[in-house]
């Protein structure tokens, strides 16, 4: 079945990009960042937190996403896309299933009592190419301004892309920021992920390059220089930490206007209170129909439907919270 991922990839490559082109990506690979509570939170029939999902009960709220046939990627772990396939979780959907084919260490940060985080990232690969169970992949790199250690991770994703070629599976790249305070002053770290990602593109042909990029969003003016620079590279960015409903919606519509083609959420649609609702009201903003404020309300109004408690007083939730966010929203109401 033709997925709408393909569909709008070729469009968007083609620069025949149109309304409802922006993608959306459900992140649900947060198990392999660690340990019981990377699966997210489990709720009673209020919507209260009692707890944190086990592995059935976080693969029944990713059949749910994929049922509901709203977002065009969905990304898990290798070891659950295995059993999401051979389950026919997929079939008669448009969406393009896709695992996690690496995990920097920089990413173990659900791991409980660790400190993996605070140290610079170093590759490391658990999937197995020989048993790819999806035709489309993640493969992620951190830059932290050491020579060594980004030597280290570019020599793996080499070896990665050989490996993937071998196997016939594609892949797409996602470009932390550095995770090592300092690396970079917090002015520069926008220009300085450009500047990497477009230093390793200029080594790879065709057949080597990822179908698109995922990156934090660190602005407007390093989004559309980055997007600016290629035309043909589809960049899209990271959902980040979970915060209100209100950064979420202002990061898709605010991220499309400034070159972005795609968003990959993880913790904003893990943590909310009612996943397919809130995945609704990401697509009607990425279609330009509604503005984040306005999906905020309508959210909030389809919790208070469905008689489940929200995380925050609308109030709280409406507010924008990232610094970014924050400060681009006062430039765009100009």
């Amino acid at each position: 079945m033709t997925t709408r991922y393909s569909e709008k990839l070729a469009r968007l490559r083609a620069g025949m990009g149109r309304k409802g082109d922006y993608m959306i990506a459900d992140a649900k690979d947060a198990d392999v960042t660690g340990g019981v509570p990377a699966t997210g939170p489990r709720r009673d029939a209020r919507g209260k937190i009692v707890g944190a999902r086990t592995r059935p009960e976080f693969l029944d709220q990713i059949r749910k996403v994929i049922d509901q046939d709203v977002v065009d990627i969905m990304l898990t772990s290798a070891g659950n896309m295995d059993i999401l396939a051979t389950s026919g979780a997929f079939d008669g959907r448009a969406i393009q299933p896709a695992f996690r084919a690496n995990e920097t260490t920089c990413v173990w940060a659900n791991v409980r009592h660790a400190g993996y985080a605070q140290t610079p990232s170093r590759p490391y690969r658990g999937a197995d190419l020989a048993f790819v169970p999806a035709n489309l992949c993640l493969y992620s790199l951190t830059f932290n301004n050491d020579t060594e250690a980004d030597a280290r991770a570019l020599e793996a994703y080499a070896a990665f892309r050989r490996e993937a070629r071998a196997a016939g599976v594609a892949h797409f790249l996602e470009v932390f920021n550095p995770n090592v305070p300092g690396a970079v002053g917090a002015a520069e770290v926008g220009a300085y992920v450009t500047d990497c990602i477009i230093r390793l593109m200029s080594s790879l042909t065709s057949t080597e390059r990822p179908e698109f990029l995922k990156v934090a969003y660190n602005g407007p003016k390093a989004m559309e220089e980055l997007a600016a620079h290629d035309p043909s590279m589809v960049v899209g960015v990271l959902g980040g930490a979970g915060a209100t409903h209100r950064d979420t919606f202002e990061l898709i519509a605010q991220s499309e206007r400034f070159g972005a083609r795609l968003a990959l959420f993880g913790r904003k649609i893990n943590q909310a209170e009612d996943q397919c609702r809130l995945i609704q009201w990401m697509r009607v903003v990425a279609d330009g129909e509604v503005s984040p404020e306005e999906a905020v309300k309508g959210y909030h109004g389809d919790l208070e439907t469905l008689r489940l408690r929200p995380d925050r007083p609308l109030a709280d939730d409406i507010q924008i919270t990232a610094d970014v966010l924050r400060f681009d929203a006062a430039v765009l109401s100009v």
